[in-house]
């Protein structure tokens, strides 16, 4: 069969936008070195005319127009390219984000699916219940620390300005103290002790001690 009729040829693969994108970008940097070349051959005709005088200048001034055209023309060709290598990147670019959309719509796609099969596992009564259980045992226990924190000794219906009097009668007695215990206590005061005895030891005799050393009384 496949010599009667022969065998389906091989069609090659289309070339990419990368590969046509490299390939006229290599073709624009071609362009740009000629007119490279064509500039520097420009500044020597230029040199030339400033000096050439007759026949000269006309020969110089040729040779300068037609590299002149030369450099007109490969700069158009340049822009050519460069437009149609930027048309080709937008193009890529488009069909970048085409596939960068399909494969978002794909995993949201996806999502909304695991979604939905995760909110069917909820229950909102039974949520709802939860949080209010919750709420009320909050309550309670904000109830219990009230209880547990209040102060049994002091009474309800005190008022602040019966403190403040009271507070204040209380530093006039510690005043008071401080002073009495500056003086000293009351039985050392100079009016209680007792006087001086008037008599002294008589002359000509010594004072007897006991076996302490301490003075003894004297027998009349």
């Amino acid at each position: 069969m496949k010599r009667l009729f022969g065998s389906k040829k091989e069609v090659p693969p289309p070339p990419s936008l990368t590969d046509a994108s490299s390939g006229i970008g290599g073709r624009v940097d071609a362009l740009d070195e000629k007119i490279k070349k064509l500039d520097a051959e420009l500044r020597v005709h230029k040199e030339k005319l400033k000096t050439a005088k007759g026949g000269a200048k006309k020969l110089a001034t040729k040779r300068a127009m037609s590299c002149l055209q030369k450099k007109r023309m490969y700069e158009k060709q340049r822009d050519q390219m460069a437009d149609q290598q930027f048309n080709i990147e937008q193009a890529s670019f488009a069909i970048d984000t085409a596939k960068d959309t399909v494969t978002t719509v794909a995993a949201m796609k996806s999502a909304n699916a695991q979604l939905k099969k995760q909110y069917k596992q909820f229950n909102m009564d039974e949520i709802e219940d939860i949080t209010d259980d919750l709420a009320d045992m909050m309550e309670d226990m904000n109830e219990v620390n009230e209880a547990m924190g209040r102060t049994y000794s002091t009474p309800d219906d005190l008022d602040e300005a019966d403190l403040e009097a009271e507070l204040d009668l209380l530093e006039d007695e510690l005043e008071a103290e401080e002073l009495e215990g500056d003086a000293g206590p009351g039985y050392l005061q100079a009016d209680n002790l007792p006087s001086e005895p008037s008599g002294g030891l008589e002359e000509g005799k010594e004072e007897v001690k006991d076996e302490f050393g301490l003075p003894k009384a004297q027998e009349a």
